[in-house]
């Protein structure tokens, strides 16, 4: 942790330290002579009377020493009899030199906990910043006291410091522009209670510190937005790779279902035709019986195709509708499923689309896993124009921290937040709760 050299203080004008302090620069200046002049002069043999030279040397070592001498006499008074209060003007002006610009904006909270506890004399000082709704601590001093441990809350962040009610617990709220920035907080020494110009000083190191805290409050500001910045880059990475993964598995499918699919049936209706053509001139009448099983090979093809096209996107859904694309879900569900989608109207295709497989996923996990008998699907409007589709089941619920991460759930999700969309999901042995709203843009 970082230190900052601060002036010597400068203790109360209490007679039992002045004492002391006069009392050890006279021992002082008796012992400077002692060894000096009667010392060295027994030593140069002139033990009879001091020689001027000696006493000379004795007078300029006084001199350099006294002042050194003098503030470390102080500095043990103080000690010893608890005189540690400094000048108040001496503190303000450190104050105020902590919070104008002289230190980083990251060393201001700690630069201002030592000030307030060298300050004060009191046996530790605390500097919290407002972060949301709670509080966190930006610093202390001295570090090391062994009674600053904190527990945090419920909700992870650490107690507000207001709560305590411990004996010599003191503190104050530091705002700008009346708005509640941070809390000041220090803790009296044992048996050592804060006088009136002390209290007068904390709450006058408190109105300044209403700027220096604002910097620190919006500079942790800045970190938690660049911390939830980053996790919601990391999201979008995993999610643009997830899409990817999708969509090479998607298309190898497609691929494959081509090859295996519509891809034979139309190779074979080429061959036939072919040969329906080498038939023309010597078998008029098996060319013919060729071509009319062409018909049927060609009609098979197309339902093929049908079929193959089917999950990609629905064509009831971009000529008819989204409600009435989902009726036709429903009608082909092994479960029975109401709809209900009254002045919903048409949407944008991407909302449609969206909102069309985020139903579809829903309607089939709960006829495979939820064993459900009864399904309500309702689409509605909201205030703000967002689609708003709500799909609950009589099922046997399930577990939704396995199932957060499932394949389904996952693609739900993506889909959604692609549009700014959100899920929220309920479940329970009574049934299970889907509540989905997509945003939809002005004038779709």
């Amino acid at each position: 942790m970082t230190s900052w050299p601060l002036p010597r203080r400068e203790v109360r004008r209490d007679w039992r330290a002045e004492l002391l302090v006069v009392s050890g620069l006279l021992l002082f200046v008796l012992a400077v002579y002692a060894v000096v002049v009667v010392a060295g002069g027994w030593l140069l043999g002139r033990v009879s009377l001091p020689g001027l030279p000696l006493a000379v040397i004795a007078t300029t070592v006084v001199a350099l020493a006294f002042d050194r001498v003098s503030g470390q006499l102080r500095s043990f008074a103080g000690t010893v009899l608890r005189s540690t209060q400094v000048d108040p003007f001496d503190v303000l002006s450190r104050f105020s030199g902590a919070v104008t610009g002289q230190y980083a904006v990251e060393d201001v909270p700690e630069r201002m906990a030592q000030v307030l506890a060298d300050g004060t004399g009191a046996r530790w000082a605390e500097v919290w910043i407002a972060a949301g709704e709670g509080m966190v601590l930006a610093a202390r001093w001295p570090a090391a006291e062994p009674d600053l441990v904190r527990t945090a809350g419920p909700s992870g962040r650490l107690q507000d410091p207001r709560d305590a009610e411990e004996e010599g617990r003191h503190w104050r709220e530091v705002r700008h522009a009346s708005n509640l920035l941070g809390v000041l907080v220090l803790q009296e020494r044992p048996g050592v209670r804060l006088t009136a110009v002390e209290q007068r000083l904390f709450a006058g190191l408190a109105a300044q510190a209403g700027l220096a805290l604002r910097s620190a409050v919006l500079r942790s500001q800045l970190e938690q937005r660049a911390d939830d910045l980053a996790t919601r880059v990391d999201e979008l990475r995993g999610s643009r790779q997830r899409l990817v993964d999708a969509q090479d598995d998607e298309r190898r499918r497609i691929e494959r279902d081509i090859h295996d699919g519509a891809q034979q049936h139309l190779v074979a209706l080429a061959v036939n035709l072919r040969l329906a053509q080498a038939l023309a001139d010597t078998s008029p009448e098996r060319s013919r019986a060729v071509l009319a099983q062409q018909e049927g090979a060609a009609r098979e093809a197309v339902d093929t195709l049908i079929r193959l096209t089917r999950g990609i996107y629905p064509a009831t859904l971009s000529d008819r509708g989204l409600v009435a694309a989902l009726e036709a879900v429903a009608e082909t569900s092994p479960v029975p499923v109401d709809v209900a989608g009254a002045g919903v109207g048409r949407l944008p295709p991407r909302v449609e689309a969206a909102a069309y497989f985020c139903c579809s996923e829903a309607l089939q996990n709960a006829a495979k896993h939820a064993q459900a008998t009864r399904v309500r699907l309702e689409l509605s409007r909201g205030a703000d124009g967002s689609l708003v589709v709500c799909v609950e089941d009589d099922g046997r619920g399930f577990d939704l921290a396995s199932a957060a991460s499932g394949r389904g759930f996952v693609n739900m999700r993506e889909r959604l937040a692609a549009l700014d969309g959100s899920l929220d999901v309920s479940s329970g042995p009574a049934g299970t709760r889907i509540h989905l709203r997509v945003p939809v843009p002005a004038g779709g």
